[in-house]
């Protein structure tokens, strides 16, 4: 009883204390790899069961959550993110050697429900209980593939694979796949050009 009661306290001040630059020890559910730089705020909702695993040589800021008892996010060695928002409510998945700037959203979900009836509880449930009802929204897993390069301010939707060695240019909302070695801008992103190997 003693050790659940201790198990407890720790959950309680890990969601509500940990300062923002999060040492990698301090977070249940969070793996960081050698020679990592975590400058990112890591939340790990349900870290029993969902997990955040950063692997060797990277270089991480912004803020990385998990919000569903099942999200995983997987990033890759030799990783630069930027002041960016990584947000899984499934998964999402970045493989080694790829560059995000700053400001990116990437986001497995839509977030809310498309029906106002249903819209319409959201705020409450944050305010009230600190919950979202993620069963009535639509997810999808997002996997951004080896070499890539996500530019500033871009937004990366549900269900989206940025494909190896791809270019995603500044301010770009991509909501389709992205062939490996192209170069897509635009909202939304549409082809521009073959990437170089």
């Amino acid at each position: 009883m003693k050790d659940l009661i201790k198990k407890i306290l720790k959950l309680i001040y890990q969601y509500f204390f940990v300062e923002e630059k999060t040492k990698e020890d301090t977070i249940l559910g969070l793996t960081v790899g050698k020679n990592t730089n975590n400058k990112a705020k890591i939340t790990v909702k349900y870290p029993e069961k969902s997990a955040i695993h950063i692997g060797n040589d990277c270089f991480i800021y912004g803020n990385i959550s998990t919000e569903t008892a099942t999200a995983k996010i997987s990033i890759g060695n030799n990783v630069f993110i930027g002041n960016s928002t990584l947000f899984s409510t499934i998964e999402i998945i970045i493989e080694d050697d790829v560059l995000i700037a700053t400001d990116c959203l990437i986001q497995d979900s839509d977030n809310h429900n498309l029906s106002r009836k249903i819209r319409k509880k959201d705020c409450a449930d944050w305010k009230d209980r600190g919950i979202q009802q993620w069963e009535y929204v639509q997810c999808k897993p997002i996997k951004i593939c080896a070499g890539s390069w996500i530019g500033a301010k871009s937004i990366i939707l549900k269900g989206v694979t940025i494909g190896e060695g791809a270019i995603v240019g500044a301010g770009s909302v991509v909501t389709k796949n992205v062939e490996p070695y192209t170069v897509v801008a635009g909202n939304p992103a549409v082809f521009i050009k073959k990437a170089l190997p």
